[in-house]
């Protein structure tokens, strides 16, 4: 998830000091500005709906953390240097993260087709998410997700979106679905084994093991049904297949293929896509597979160069699209999809892009 605010020294210092976030020291002055703004949000709170009650329990404790503060403005802003899709790739894909995807993907089969008939994902795809997200539920995060959401809120650079999920956390823990010592998470507010924000949770969580709560945190039934659930909603389509890499033929005319109209949603990575054209129009140009199969002529594909023209090409659909959803990157959403066809492939690799146009893209 991605100065100019009263912190920023502060904030500065903290990026790389060795402390816990909760031991990072508040001078009095940031507190009571803090002080004042949590009576401010309980009262607004109050007003949209949320019972006192709920604000109390969920409230308690809820400190101003610092260093929250400092890993929000770390974030790379628009004028960051662009990362490169085999870069990008090969950060995603180190250490075990293939090998022990299809291990965990071979030991959750049952959970994993359950989730995949209810949802139509297929289920490598689900364990990818899982896989990308949290190292298949080996890294969730130990912030107080109260505490951050509030620190976020406060702070001001995301206000409305951070005060928002901030509701939602109330509401989780004032309705009894979540204790709220169990609230812990990212510095950012993503939690549990799905990285859902609390308005995520909310809106998509799903009872997978029919326990009548849904713990991402402690249930692969629940991770997995909400996972498929969330693409589901996010437009996967039940039997189209992401896409596949490509080789450009040469001396394609990449402007006769261009979108006509803008993207209403996730802006910039759909900019970087063509239009929706048929599978048939696109094998018909000269567009040839690589370690993929065309899919029926009807399903509408868009073709995306991450890197730029001859730099790794690739033919999307609309299943594809879901998992920008997920996460609003096309980078993402090409390792989330490549790791799931590698997941699936017992001993595949991922597959490397090649700059030559004409060649494996």
């Amino acid at each position: 998830m991605r100065a100019r605010f009263p912190l920023l020294a502060l904030a500065v210092a903290l990026v790389s000091a060795p402390v816990r976030a909760d031991e990072t020291p508040v001078s009095p002055q940031q507190q009571a500005a803090f002080a004042e703004w949590l009576n401010l949000y309980r009262a607004e709170a109050t007003a949209r709906g949320l019972k006192p009650e709920w604000l109390d329990t969920a409230l308690s404790d809820v400190k101003l953390v610092p260093r929250v503060i400092g890993a929000d403005r770390n974030q790379p802003g628009g004028a960051a240097k662009p990362i490169r899709f085999p870069d990008y790739l090969a950060s995603k894909f180190r250490g075990d993260r293939i090998p022990h995807g299809q291990r965990q993907f071979a030991a959750n089969r049952d959970l994993l087709a359950q989730a995949e008939t209810a949802s139509g994902v297929p289920a490598a795809v689900i364990t990818a998410i899982w896989g990308i997200e949290t190292s298949y539920g080996r890294v969730l995060g130990r912030y107080d997700l109260p505490s951050a959401l509030a620190t976020l809120a406060f702070d001001g650079r995301r206000r409305d979106l951070f005060t928002r999920e901030l509701d939602a956390a109330v509401q989780m823990v004032g309705e009894g679905r979540v204790a709220r010592e169990a609230m812990k998470g990212s510095w950012a507010g993503a939690f549990g084994q799905t990285q859902f924000l609390p308005s995520s949770y909310l809106a998509y969580g799903r009872d997978g093991d029919g326990d009548g709560k849904v713990d991402l945190w402690g249930s692969q039934a629940d991770v997995f049904a909400s996972i498929g659930h969330y693409l589901a909603k996010s437009g996967w389509q039940p039997g189209e297949a992401w896409g596949f890499r490509t080789l450009v033929p040469d001396g394609f005319d990449r402007g006769a293929v261009a979108a006509s109209e803008a993207p209403t949603r996730c802006v910039t990575p759909l900019s970087r896509h063509s239009a929706l054209k048929p599978a048939r129009e696109w094998r018909a140009a000269g567009f040839t597979p690589v370690n993929g199969s065309w899919p029926a002529d009807d399903v509408v594909m868009s073709l995306i160069e991450p890197d730029g023209a001859g730099q790794g090409a690739y033919l999307v659909s609309r299943s594809y699209r879901a998992v920008l959803g997920y996460n609003c990157s096309n980078l993402y959403a090409l390792s989330v999809t490549l790791l799931a066809d590698a997941i699936s492939l017992a001993g595949s690799v991922a597959p490397a892009p090649v700059v030559a146009s004409g060649s494996p893209q």
